[in-house]
């Protein structure tokens, strides 16, 4: 089953409807996928399920069970949106739950990479791996500012016909340029069975829950296990010097930094991340 006809499901968690994805091998029957833990997608900010990179995600589904999983009013998730990433975390936990995973690992982007590190801090028995790529830990450099560069960037985009996420995720070098329009175009390959548009209001909740996190003091975490962290050079949103952060939050982890690379640094070095993730996640 690949991302771009994997079924979208429900399950039913915290008093809502939560969608999600399931894909990769599960051989051997015992719901794990052949890589024995399964992998739990966030996504980042303003996204649906469908703004996972089929060619990020299809190579982690290979040898395991790969779940994306949506978020509280959000695409077609019922409920009201959270602003807080305490409850998205506690909702992520009780979708995790109701679907019968008592460890799984984390992969979260940017936003979504925040939402995992509160779920490290409220189970931290729940997850034994975690990558964070394009993210940052509570107090973050920069974090503060990330809603007001995302603001005047789509205001930007509006004012010059550019794509939004061309200029929030990309380097304005050649380079960067071409990973922008090849990564909209596989955005596109899921023609069947898409996500519910997200609504203006997620996008407002969503940069207050950054801002509230940019503004808070660091959390204690009892996590201990690996953690993968991968950043761009160039990243406007979520500054770089979020790499060291994060390092110093989880001493010993595993730190990849891309040169010419900015917010959609997991999406631009595709298959330099999942080379690295595999081996990371292979037990």
């Amino acid at each position: 089953m690949s991302f771009a006809d994997a079924r979208t499901r429900t399950v039913v968690a915290a008093g809502a409807e939560l969608v999600y994805r399931e894909l990769g091998a599960d051989n051997d029957g015992d719901g794990d996928g052949d890589g024995g833990v399964p992998l739990v997608g966030l996504t980042h900010l303003g996204a649906n399920l469908d703004s996972w990179d089929p060619e990020l995600v299809d190579p982690l589904a290979q040898d395991r069970r790969v779940i994306l999983l949506g978020y509280r009013g959000v695409g077609a998730s019922t409920g009201t949106v959270r602003d807080r990433f305490e409850d998205m975390a506690a909702d992520a936990i009780a979708a995790l739950g109701a679907l019968g995973l008592s460890r799984v690992d984390l992969f979260g982007l940017s936003m979504g990479g925040m939402v995992a590190q509160e779920i490290l801090r409220q189970a931290p028995g729940l997850a034994e791996r975690v990558i964070l790529a394009g993210t940052g830990p509570q107090g973050g450099p920069g974090l503060t500012a990330m809603t007001g560069v995302t603001l005047r960037t789509v205001l930007r985009a509006g004012v010059t016909f550019a794509d939004p996420t061309t200029l929030l995720f990309f380097t304005l070098t050649p380079t960067g340029r071409r990973a922008a329009t090849t990564y909209r175009a596989r955005l596109t390959r899921r023609s069947t069975g898409r996500d519910k548009p997200v609504a203006p209001g997620v996008f407002r909740a969503q940069l207050e829950a950054v801002s509230r996190w940019g503004h808070q003091q660091q959390a204690s975490s009892m996590f201990a296990g690996p953690v993968l962290i991968v950043h761009g050079d160039s990243d406007r949103m979520v500054p770089p010097a979020n790499a060291d952060a994060l390092r110093e939050r989880y001493p010993g982890a595993e730190v990849h930094v891309y040169t010419d690379s900015g917010h959609g640094v997991a999406f631009q070095n595709r298959h330099s991340v999942t080379d690295t993730a595999t081996r990371f996640l292979r037990r």
